[in-house]
């Protein structure tokens, strides 16, 4: 195994509960492709979506004593496929530049940070570093006739200078992953607005409207799933969406993949390995789609 696809893990909080699913499929996908993921060994909390709010300092010190865990593994990279986290993790080391901020964060750590890693999502490592010649050439199963959006949610490409990855108005690594795996990916008009994120307890009334209003624009433009790499987002638009369909009175019945489901799918996985029996709302006639086109 090339030690140029060997990264250091974080799963991230949710990865052990509400997305399940994305972990697992993410864990097998990598593997299958020849990624190696090394757990960071007794990884805490990043700090998700409330931390920054209460304490820039405290915040940054929870991810930075993951940041700390990764240099005594002897690796660079750390990789995580949760926005949420990628954004607290990239944050910390954009803000511990700063000699000041350096010195108050590691004073509340065991063992000082001393800057040096890189933290990227899983997503940008599929799209630079292995590509997606590698992935086309890696599928045994195209994901032909299935019709699917990429929404990326808020936060996985901003802001611009902290993220450093993909175009932050329109973004395309999902995209293109899924045209190289087979899929018919169209266009999504709203791949970057937000779902209403953690709104979800404090103002369901946001969410409601906001997640509806991805849900509409992507039944209007006759896709058979969205796809998604965020946990938020997907269970925004999964797990909400029968309260969604009471508060705006709809019917949308729209499968929310995690991309590295549907890959593994385009790898000849078991929908069982990828959590498909999961999801909330099912994906069963997404599925039955693919390979339509083909037969036909």
């Amino acid at each position: 195994m090339s030690d140029s696809l060997t990264y250091a893990y974080y799963p991230g909080c949710s990865g052990a509960g509400t997305s399940m699913e994305y972990d697992m499929s993410t864990r097998a996908v990598c593997q299958k492709l020849g990624i190696n993921l090394n757990d960071i060994p007794d990884w805490s909390c990043c700090g998700s979506t409330p931390a920054h709010t209460v304490d820039h300092t405290l915040s940054s010190a929870l991810s930075a004593r993951n940041l700390q865990l990764v240099e005594k593994m002897n690796l660079d990279t750390a990789i995580t496929p949760c926005p949420s986290c990628l954004t607290n993790l990239k944050t910390a080391e954009h803000r511990m530049e700063k000699d000041e901020m350096r010195e108050k964060v590691n004073k509340l750590l065991e063992n000082p940070y001393n800057g040096g890693v890189a933290t990227k999502s899983v997503l940008q490592i599929l799209v630079e570093d292995l590509g997606l010649k590698a992935l086309k050439e890696s599928t045994e199963k195209p994901l032909k006739g299935l019709k699917v959006a990429a929404y990326y949610g808020c936060i996985m490409n901003r802001p611009p200078e902290v993220m450093n990855f993909d175009d932050p108005e329109h973004p395309m690594a999902m995209d293109n992953i899924m045209k190289a795996m087979g899929a018919t990916v169209l266009p999504f008009p709203l791949k970057v607005e937000c779902c209403g994120a953690s709104f979800g307890i404090p103002r369901k009334d946001v969410v409601m409207r906001l997640s509806g209003k991805l849900l509409e624009a992507a039944d209007d433009i006759g896709v058979d799933a969205l796809v998604t790499a965020c946990p938020l987002c997907q269970m925004n638009l999964d797990l909400r969406q029968s309260q969604v369909n009471s508060a705006t009175n709809a019917k949308h019945n729209l499968p929310i993949f995690y991309y590295t489901q549907l890959m593994g799918i385009a790898l000849g996985m078991s929908e069982k390995e990828l959590g498909m029996d999961k999801l909330c709302v099912s994906p069963r006639n997404a599925l039955n789609a693919i390979g339509k086109e083909e037969k036909k």
